[in-house]
C-alpha cells in the first residue's frame, strides 16, 4: 500500500524530540525505512525561528527530492512581509510547496478575516489546503472561529489528540465540506473505522506526525483497521493526492 504522509517536519528544534531528523536526505531514510513513498513537510524552522527563514529553509532542501511537498508557514501581511497572494502562490508552484500552515498562538496573532482575510479568501477560491496544528499553536477555538468566517476554506487539521478528540472535530467535518483531519493523534481503538463508517473515508489523511511521532503507527492502524480497501488506500495516500491536484497556483 502507498502512503503519503500529510504531517511530517525536520529540522533542528528549540526543544529537540528523542531522535530529531536534521535534513530532508535523513527523513528520507527514514521513511525509506518505514515504507513511506511520499510526504508534504515542513521545517520546524518556520516554527521556531520565523516563517519567512523556515520557508526559504525548507524550499531549498525539498527542492532535489521529488517525493517531498512542501507546506509553508505564513502570518499577518499588514507589515508586508510577505508577497501578496499572487505572487505567493507563484513562487509556491516553483518551490513545490502545495500548502501553508499557520501557528497563530505561537506567533501571537488572531487567525480571522481581519488579519489574513485577504489570503484566506484567496485559498478558498485557489482550493490551497490550510493545516492546523491542535498540538503546536492552533486552539480549537480557533479553529472553530476561522471555519466559520471561511466556510469553503479547504483545511485539514492535525494532531487532534491521544485517544480521540471527537467532539471536538465532528461537528466541523459535518458542517464544513471542505475540512478533514490527519490520523497522527488518533489512537483510538475503532476510530477510524466510526469516523469511515460516518463521513466516508475522504475527509480523513494519513498524518504521522514525525519525528515526534514514528511513521508505522497510524500505518499499522490504516493496513488493519475493518473498512474496505478502497477507503484505507484513500486514507494512505489518494486523498491527500486528490488534494494536491485540486490547488489552483
Amino acid at each position: 500500500m502507498e502512503f503519503f504522509d500529510c504531517n511530517a517536519y525536520f529540522g533542528l528544534p528549540a526543544q529537540r524530540p528523542l531522535a530529531p531528523v536534521g535534513s530532508a536526505e535523513l527523513l528520507l531514510a527514514e521513511m525509506d525505512h518505514a515504507g513511506v513513498d511520499r510526504a508534504l513537510v515542513w521545517h520546524i524552522a518556520q516554527h521556531d525561528v520565523a516563517p519567512q527563514t523556515g520557508n526559504a529553509m525548507l524550499a531549498e532542501a525539498i527542492a532535489p527530492h521529488q517525493r517531498l511537498w512542501g507546506c509553508w508557514t505564513m502570518l499577518p501581511n499588514q507589515a508586508r512581509e510577505f508577497p501578496e497572494p499572487d505572487e505567493l502562490f507563484r513562487q509556491m508552484r516553483e518551490a513545490r510547496v502545495a500548502a501553508l500552515r499557520v501557528f497563530p498562538e505561537s506567533h501571537k496573532f488572531l487567525l480571522n478575516r481581519v488579519s489574513m482575510g485577504v489570503l484566506l479568501d484567496a485559498m478558498s477560491r485557489r482550493r490551497v489546503p490550510l493545516f492546523l496544528s491542535v498540538k503546536r499553536g492552533m486552539s480549537w477555538r480557533g479553529v472553530y472561529d476561522v471555519l466559520a468566517e471561511f466556510p469553503d476554506l479547504t483545511c485539514v487539521v492535525c494532531d487532534h489528540g491521544c485517544w480521540g478528540e471527537d467532539r471536538l472535530f465532528r461537528p466541523f467535518i459535518e458542517r464544513y465540506p471542505n475540512v478533514a483531519v490527519d490520523t497522527s493523534q488518533y489512537l483510538l481503538d475503532g476510530g477510524i473505522e466510526a469516523f469511515v463508517t460516518d463521513y466516508g473515508a475522504r475527509r480523513m489523511l494519513y498524518g504521522s506526525g514525525f519525528p515526534e511521532s514514528y511513521f508505522g503507527g497510524m500505518m499499522m492502524a490504516i493496513k488493519h483497521a475493518q473498512i474496505p480497501l478502497a477507503a484505507k488506500e484513500a486514507i494512505a495516500h489518494g486523498n491527500l493526492a486528490r488534494m494536491i491536484e485540486e490547488v489552483q497556483l
